[in-house]
């Protein structure tokens, strides 16, 4: 009787949130995002260096980062818009906090939104034009200090000079 009661509770549990099993087991349609690049985020507290994988099509702007269960502090994930406009984001799936920065076409941050919650369909909503979302480990934009206004130096914004300090 325990075993089927044990089965039964196992199969309720996932069957009510049915992509926790998968979340646990892996991606089933992973995304190869292509190679990392480079980005840094310019604020009065210094220059931060991320690594980042860029989401530039729709497919990858979809998938982000559902499935992934960690995410170390120096990387994040660029979504690069081909049009600006008003941006939302949502955690379905992504079973990590993230902070979801929304970036300006001029690389200016706009806002943040602290450690999303995983697993909410409760959008994120940049509430004003943006061109790109940057997503980091949830709680490292509060732990470096960056703030809306910092600037987002990488080539999608004409800016990576200003993490070396060089012109263009």
């Amino acid at each position: 009787m325990k075993k089927i009661l044990l089965t039964f509770c196992v199969f309720v549990s996932t069957s009510l949130v049915p992509n926790m099993a998968l979340a646990q087991s892996g991606d089933p349609n992973p995304i190869d995002f292509g190679p990392k690049e480079p980005l840094s985020i310019v604020s009065e507290t210094g220059t931060h260096v991320f690594s980042v994988e860029i989401a530039d099509s729709r497919e990858e702007q979809i998938h982000g980062y559902m499935f992934k269960e960690s995410l170390p502090a120096d990387e994040g994930m660029l979504f690069e818009f081909e049009n600006p406009g008003i941006q939302t984001i949502w955690m379905k799936n992504t079973p990590i906090p993230l902070d979801v920065i929304f970036v300006r076409s001029n690389g200016k941050i706009l806002k943040i939104e602290h450690s999303h919650k995983p697993y909410t369909l409760r959008s994120a909503s940049s509430e004003g034009v943006v061109a790109a979302v940057l997503e980091i480990a949830g709680g490292r934009s509060k732990e470096l200090g960056i703030i809306p206004g910092d600037v987002v130096a990488h080539a999608f914004f004409d800016t990576a000079s200003l993490a070396t300090g060089k012109k263009n």
